[in-house]
């Protein structure tokens, strides 16, 4: 009798409330993969050229598992889970590795870059943020799969020995220079207001007075902190961007009708007006004592549009002349 109880104990711990195995991932998350995916498929060339050759490798961490999918070749401690009806691909499922919470790309994977992403309820976004997010994430893949991407990273020369990568986000940047933070104050007020007033005749006013605001905080930096501090826009903000550009483009763009149905599904459209008012309200509430790193995707984010602007055809020189967003303008110099 207890060796029956043992059984049925183990039999329920490897099942969910819904009957469902824990070796195999739920369907709102393949829903939410898969929209993911075909919005990529369907409009990444429309913002980034060859975007659609870099595979959409993605992990999701759960509680207790990992599953794998898009991998050309997993590690041999991922175990066949089968091949899935709804992404139309294999899926491996492995114990949990890597922090539930995640939402990273990196080479997971033998090597492969991977988009590693916690479910929508431990990184606390609901099904639409969480889909946008993913599209994020694959930008990230597309930066790191130009060939000369890594040696270029090498060659600013700011990971100060580190071979892990962490120094990208462990810099020491003077985020509590009292003269630097009073600067950034002003530069990102200036953004704001400028972006504010793009399509109005007041524009070249503002954006005389945001560059002449972005050229004294270049010139309080040290050039390896400037080089960081563009490197940063350069990678996360322009990540920030694309969120947005794909929102744009999903304005009038129907849904799968899976995914609508989900409970937390929030329309695209009303989604990028969130999306924008909450990265203005940012910029302007964010201080670089305090959330440091992270002002830097705001930051990008608002550039980005004020590069479209200047010079629509930008994005054409994003990975050959890289890591300082004003080469990609005259204006911004």
């Amino acid at each position: 009798m207890k060796k029956l109880l043992f059984i049925f104990t183990t039999f329920i711990a490897l099942t969910n409330v819904n009957g469902q195995s824990e070796h195999e991932m739920r369907y709102d998350d393949k829903i939410r993969i898969r929209e993911a995916i075909n919005i990529a498929n369907e409009f990444g060339e429309k913002i980034w050229k060859e975007i659609n050759d870099v595979p959409f490798v993605l992990i999701l961490v759960t509680d207790s598992v990992e599953f794998l999918i898009n991998h050309p070749y997993p590690s041999d401690d991922f175990t066949l889970s089968g091949t899935d009806s709804i992404l139309k691909t294999e899926i491996y499922y492995r114990a949990k590795q890597f922090n539930k919470h995640f939402l990273a790309t990196f080479p997971a994977v033998n090597g492969v870059n991977c988009i590693v992403v916690g479910t929508p309820e431990n990184t606390v976004k609901h099904s639409t943020d969480w889909t946008i997010t993913l599209l994020h994430e694959h930008f990230h893949q597309y930066q790191y799969s130009y060939p000369d991407y890594f040696t270029g990273v090498n060659n600013l020369g700011l990971s100060g020995g580190d071979q892990t990568g962490m120094w990208q986000l462990n810099y020491p940047f003077p985020y509590d220079n009292s003269i630097i933070t009073e600067q950034y104050k002003k530069y990102s007020s200036a953004l704001s207001k400028t972006l504010a007033v793009i399509e109005t005749d007041e524009f070249e006013e503002y954006f005389t007075k945001y560059i002449s605001e972005r050229n004294k905080l270049k010139q309080l930096l040290k050039p390896a902190d400037y080089s960081y501090f563009s490197f940063q826009i350069w990678q996360e903000g322009i990540a920030r961007y694309t969120e947005y550009k794909f929102l744009e483009l999903l304005s009038n763009h129907k849904p799968s009708e899976e995914l609508s149905q989900l409970s937390d599904f929030v329309a695209f459209d009303k989604y990028k007006d969130d999306f924008y008012k909450s990265k203005i309200s940012l910029l302007n509430q964010q201080s670089i004592e305090n959330d440091k790193r992270i002002c830097f995707y705001e930051i990008g984010f608002a550039e980005g549009l004020l590069l479209d602007k200047l010079n629509p055809e930008w994005r054409d020189n994003y990975l050959t002349d890289k890591f300082y967003i004003e080469n990609y303008s005259s204006k911004f110099r």
